[in-house]
């Protein structure tokens, strides 16, 4: 009904148009003859048709495209729920392609990014453990573990979890102004890679940490926390800025870290025992909130204590 009325009004208005453009040439140039009058009266009519015809076009592929995305959304929901239920399907290969087609959506659809994180998270989180872990926790490829088949094909879903985090997250030219969160809470983790990555909020309490665990040049705009967290391996975080904070209360650390480059703001919580083996030091700007002593702890850019100063 609506189209036929504004047909009807476009109709209306170019013969009034025609009209109107019509006399007003008899009227300003009473030596033009009338046919070129009514010539050019019909011209400027048809100009109101024809901007009438391509109004119209244009409302019928903004509609268009508008169905179309919601078709789209629509597939883009029915595949994400079937790809999370294909998650705790028995075989670890279907288990493996369900973690490719999130992966998938996350870069067709940028928003999901953040909800196929937290389902790698969430399946990261699951109960999990290796007869390697107990073996040689800080290197676990190299034990030999040939008893434990179901464990071993468990343990390259979840590497494959990890990698496709990794590559999710904003990193060099990559200018994705989103800060991406990750929830690793009480996660067993594997080589755990996220160095050069930028992210948001990165939550790692009572995570365990196995084999190297690499954070150069990680990026965390808000806290870091790992809050009783064991790392087990050696663990690098040259480089790294974690702007937002950072919190080692409770945690422990098996192997050799490396602080060299590495730097800290807003604030830092060293309520623990200092990495026996480190190099470098974190580098603490200033303002930022200390929680602990940071005497026992490779800090740098803290001013001298009144102990210090008095020797």
């Amino acid at each position: 009904m609506r189209g036929r009325v504004l047909l009807a009004a476009s109709v209306l208005a170019a013969i009034l148009v025609t009209a109107t453009t019509t006399v007003v040439l008899l009227l300003v140039e009473p030596t033009a003859s009338k046919a070129e009058a009514i010539k050019t009266g019909g011209l400027a009519g048809g100009a109101v048709v024809a901007l009438y015809a391509l109004w119209l076009n244009d409302r019928r592929r903004r509609t268009e495209e508008a169905r179309h995305q919601l078709e789209s959304d629509k597939a883009a929901d029915e595949r994400f729920a079937r790809s999370v239920e294909l998650l705790g399907n028995e075989a670890d290969q279907v288990r493996v392609g369900a973690l490719h087609a999130l992966a998938w959506l996350a870069d067709s659809s940028p928003r999901y990014k953040q909800t196929v994180l937290d389902v790698l998270c969430a399946y990261l989180r699951r109960p999990f453990s290796h007869p390697s872990y107990t073996q040689q926790a800080d290197d676990p490829e190299q034990a030999t573990t040939d008893e434990a088949p179901d464990a071993d094909r468990e343990r390259q879903v979840r590497l494959t979890a990890q990698r496709l985090i990794t590559d999710l997250l904003p990193w060099g030219m990559n200018h994705d102004p989103r800060a991406y969160h990750l929830d690793l809470t009480g996660a067993s983790l594997e080589y755990l890679r996220l160095e050069g990555r930028r992210i948001g909020r990165l939550t790692a309490r009572r995570t365990r940490f196995y084999g190297v665990t690499r954070l150069g040049s990680l990026q965390a705009s808000k806290p870091a926390l790992f809050s009783g967290a064991t790392f087990l391996g050696r663990v690098d975080m040259r480089d790294a800025r974690f702007e937002g904070g950072i919190s080692f209360q409770h945690a422990t650390f098996c192997g050799e870290v490396a602080f060299s480059g590495a730097s800290v703001g807003t604030f830092i919580d060293v309520e623990t025992t200092s990495p026996e083996r480190h190099t470098g030091a974190i580098a603490v700007a200033e303002g930022s909130r200390i929680a602990g002593d940071p005497a026992t702890w490779p800090l740098a850019g803290l001013p001298p204590s009144p102990a210090r100063a008095g020797a």
